[in-house]
This record gives structure tokens, sequence and C-alpha cells, in this order.
């Protein structure tokens, strides 16, 4: 079992250094989160809190997720990073291909693409992105980027990008992986359908035999059952011996440690997130790991 931290709401001068700590407790990778910016008046739905209403305010730092990636990659060795998750279709093909193609490349290969596809409507209305078509863009993009990351001379001519012959240079030592997040039936799938991995937003260890067998379903269907897939999980109740193997014979291959600011309160000092992630480490890491 790989154990991941959850970065996100890290008050930005102590993401780098605690991601260091991270990788000196055990853990095998941290997430960055990512949001363009915070509305002063939210209307959508946020899918993953019973009211509705997101967990973050409009002051919530949302530091660029590529640049924070590069940081944290650049002042560690082991650690992995993924983007826990990346709003895709907010985005242009290109330039995602170009900056985690980059991060992979000088890496070593330590940084992989979680994407999903978002739920703010507002924030795709701002950046003038149509929110009713992200599901199938977002399915385009990943073959675009797939077909950059390839080298040499690609070309692509789709429903939404089509551009003739052309090279993106320097590609990665490898397609970066994707891991797609979402707790939806719809997410599922397309985990099974075009992910490399599939990462959840909070589940009880009861929900995780039929959300892995809905991604195994989509995965046979598409003929991926053999690839590699990662199925990265934040659980809902804490990762004692019981909840961790059983997760494991599940078919999970790694655990998110929740956000710090969940587990010992926001605007902790430095010193308090390093004793905390040393326990964890400690107690959870060296014990089940």
């Amino acid at each position: 079992m790989r154990f991941w931290q959850a970065l996100s709401f890290t008050e930005p001068e102590h993401v780098v250094p605690v991601a260091q700590i991270a990788e000196q407790v055990g853990f095998h990778g941290a997430f960055v989160s990512d949001h363009m910016f915070a509305p002063e008046k939210i209307a959508s739905r946020y899918p993953y809190s019973a009211d509705g209403n997101p967990p973050f305010s409009s002051a919530t730092p949302w530091p660029d997720p590529f640049v924070t990636a590069s940081a944290i990659l650049a002042t560690t060795t082991r650690l992995h990073v993924s983007s826990g998750v990346y709003i895709l279709p907010l985005r242009n093909p290109f330039e995602v291909a170009k900056a985690t193609g980059t991060l992979a490349l000088l890496s070593g290969g330590r940084f992989a693409l979680g994407a999903g596809l978002g739920w703010m409507q507002e924030e795709f209305a701002l950046c003038g992105h149509d929110f009713k078509t992200r599901g199938r863009r977002f399915d385009e993009m990943v073959e675009v980027m797939r077909t950059l990351w390839r080298g040499g001379m690609v070309e692509h001519h789709g429903a939404f990008y089509d551009f003739p012959r052309l090279e993106m240079s320097p590609p990665p030592p490898g397609p970066v992986p994707i891991y797609v997040g979402g707790g939806s039936d719809v997410a599922l799938r397309r985990a099974g359908r075009l992910g490399d991995g599939w990462i959840g937003a909070g589940n009880a260890p009861d929900q995780l035999p039929a959300i892995l067998a809905a991604i195994a379903k989509a995965r046979r269907e598409s003929g991926r059952e053999k690839q590699a897939f990662e199925t990265i999980v934040a659980l809902t109740v804490p990762p004692d011996a019981d909840v961790v193997h059983r997760a494991e014979d599940l078919g999970v291959t790694g655990i998110v440690s929740w956000p710090l600011s969940y587990q010992i309160g926001p605007g902790t000092s430095l010193d308090a997130k390093r004793a905390h992630l040393e326990r964890y480490g400690n107690d959870v890491i060296a014990k089940l790991g």
C-alpha cells in the first residue's frame, strides 16, 4: 500500500516544507489541488457535501498546481506528485500536455495528472469554456495529450480539437499517468475506460466494493483490464490495520491522508504539521505500508 498526503488548503509558505517532511516520514506521494479562483457568489452545488456548499472560502489559497508541483519535485528526490484533481476541460490540451510532459521529464517520471471535469459552472463561464460539453472535451483532451506525449510528428482530427502534423518537444519519458477523479457513475466508467487510475474524493470502506466493481467492469469492456491501474482512496475512517488490509484485498493501491487543516486544524505551525506527519509515518506508514 502506498500513502499520499493531500496538500489542499495548506498555507502556501508551508507547501514545499510539508512535502519534504512527507517524503522524510515515508509517504509515496503528495496531491496538489486546483481552482482558478473563487467567485464571490457560487450558485453551483458542490457534489461532495451534504448541503452542497464547498469546504473553502474566497480567501482559500489555490497556488497553481503545476508550478507548485515543480517546486516540490525540485526539492525532493523520491516523492511523487499528482494533481488532485486538475480541472482539465477548463484548459487548453496543448498547454497541459506541455507542462505535464515537462514535469514528468524533469522529475524522472514522478508526476501524474489527476484530472476531473469540474463542478463550478461559474468558473467555466468566466474562463470562456462550455460547461455542458466538458465531459466530451475531457475525453478528447486525453486522446490529444497522449498523442502529443508520443513525440515526433503527430496530428489529430476530432470534434473539438483539430490540428495538422506537428511535434511537441521534448516528449516525456512515457505517457504521463492520468488518474481520473470523481465519484459519479459516469466518472467511474470514465476512469476505467480512459484512466491509468482513479482518485476518490472521500469514501467509507463499505462503498469500495461497488466502486471498484464498476471501474473493473469499464476496464473489461474497454479491453484495458490487463493494463496497470492505480486506485487511490481517501477513506472517511481512520486507516487502521483492518481497514487498510481490507482495502488492499479489494485492489486499492493508495490511501490519501486528508488535508492537514482537516486533521489538526487550519493555521497550524510548521512544527505542528511536522509532528502530525511524523506520527502518521510511525503509526500508519511504517506498520501498514
